[in-house]
C-alpha cells in the first residue's frame, strides 16, 4: 500500500480511484463494510482501492486537552487498512486551516479535482467540511455533479443487533471487556509504544517488565491483564501485564503498561512493542507491603498462562 500525506504532487496513478472516507479510529468491522463498499466499486470500474482518512484526528485538532482517545495511530491504522486490501492511502494533514474549507470545496477541490476520485464511499455518520456540514445526504447529491459515484453504507451491526463502532470499542475497553472489543475490532485490541527503561523494581521483584507508555492511546480499564506481546506482529509471547499508575510502590502521574512475558527475557529497550490486551484480569489495587503485592503477582501470572493456554486450543 502506498501512502500520501500531500495531495499537492499526488501522481497519476494515484489519482482515480474508489475511496473509502473516514477517520478509521480502530478499523473496525464497520469500517470493514466502508472499504468493502469501495472495493465493490473498484472492482466493477477497474479502479485502484483508496481510503482517505485525517492525522491527527480532528477531535485532536478541535479539543487538544480531552483524554487520549486513539484506539488505533497512523501506522497502525495504516497496517490495519492494508490488510482490508487497500491500495492508496490518502492520510490528510488535519489543522484548522483545513477546517475551514466548506464541504462543498472538499468536494470539488478535494474528491474530484486533486484526487480525481470516481466513487465514494462511507458511512451514515461521516461529516465533513466546515463546522461539519458535509453529509453523506450532501455527497449523494452533490458527488454525481462532479463525476463521482456515492455509496453510502448503513450502519453496521453484528449479528446480534449490536453497534459496530469506534465508540461502541471504546466503551468496551472501559469496562474491560476485552471479548466484545475484540468482536467489534474483528481482531484483538493491541497498544504500541517504545519501551522505557524505569527502576527495574519487576526485576528486584523476580517479574521483570517492559514499561510501554500508552501516549495518545486511550487508557481502558485500569488493571492487570493477560496479554501477547511481540516487535514484529508476527511471533508473539504470551505474558502478564500490569496497566495503572503503581499504587502499592510509587503512584504515578499518568498510567503505565508494565509487561511481564512468561519464560524469556529479550531486550525490549527502545524498541516499539506491540502488545494485545486479551483477557482482563482484576482492577488495580494497593497491596500492604511488597511481599502481599508479589504473591498476587503470582497469581495474577498463574491466571494469564491459564487464560492464554486456552485461549491456544
Amino acid at each position: 500500500m502506498r501512502v500520501f500525506r500531500h495531495l499537492a504532487s499526488l501522481p497519476a496513478d494515484a489519482r482515480g480511484a474508489a475511496i473509502a472516507l473516514g477517520n478509521f479510529d480502530g478499523v473496525h468491522r464497520g469500517h470493514a463494510a466502508v472499504i468493502a463498499a469501495a472495493a465493490d466499486a473498484a472492482r466493477a470500474h477497474g479502479l485502484p482501492l483508496a481510503a482517505l482518512t485525517f492525522e491527527p484526528h480532528p477531535r485532536e485538532v478541535f479539543r487538544p486537552h480531552d483524554p487520549p482517545f486513539r484506539l488505533t495511530l497512523a501506522e497502525a491504522k495504516a497496517e490495519a487498512l492494508a490488510a482490508l486490501g487497500v491500495d492508496l492511502l490518502y492520510e490528510l494533514p488535519f489543522d484548522e486551516a483545513f477546517s475551514r474549507i466548506s464541504a462543498e470545496t472538499f468536494i470539488a477541490e478535494v474528491l474530484a479535482g486533486q484526487l480525481g476520485a470516481q466513487h465514494v464511499a462511507c458511512g451514515p455518520d461521516f461529516h465533513f467540511g466546515h463546522r461539519r456540514t458535509g453529509t453523506p445526504a450532501l455527497l449523494a447529491t452533490l458527488g454525481p455533479a462532479h463525476g463521482i459515484g456515492v455509496t453510502v453504507v448503513p450502519e453496521a451491526t453484528d449479528e446480534a443487533g449490536g453497534e459496530l463502532s469506534s465508540t461502541a470499542v471504546r466503551d468496551a475497553l472501559r469496562a474491560g471487556d476485552l471479548a466484545r472489543a475484540e468482536a467489534i475490532l474483528g481482531r484483538p485490541w493491541e497498544i504500541r509504544g517504545r519501551v522505557e527503561r524505569g527502576a527495574a523494581l519487576g526485576r528486584t521483584l523476580g517479574f521483570p517488565t517492559a514499561n510501554v507508555p500508552l501516549g495518545r492511546h486511550l487508557v481502558p480499564r485500569l488493571g492487570i491483564y493477560a496479554v501477547e506481546a511481540g516487535t514484529d506482529g508476527r511471533s508473539w509471547l504470551p505474558g502478564v501485564a500490569s496497566l495503572g499508575v503503581r499504587p502499592t510502590v510509587n503512584t504515578l502521574a499518568a498510567p503505565l503498561l508494565e509487561v511481564h512475558l512468561f519464560d524469556v527475557a529479550p531486550d525490549l529497550y527502545d524498541r516499539e512493542l506491540r502488545v494485545r490486551l486479551r483477557a482482563f484480569l482484576r482492577d488495580e489495587a494497593q497491596f500492604p507491603d511488597l511481599e502481599a503485592l508479589v504473591r498476587q503477582m503470582r497469581r495474577d501470572a498463574q491466571a494469564a498462562r491459564a487464560v492464554l493456554g486456552a485461549a491456544a486450543r
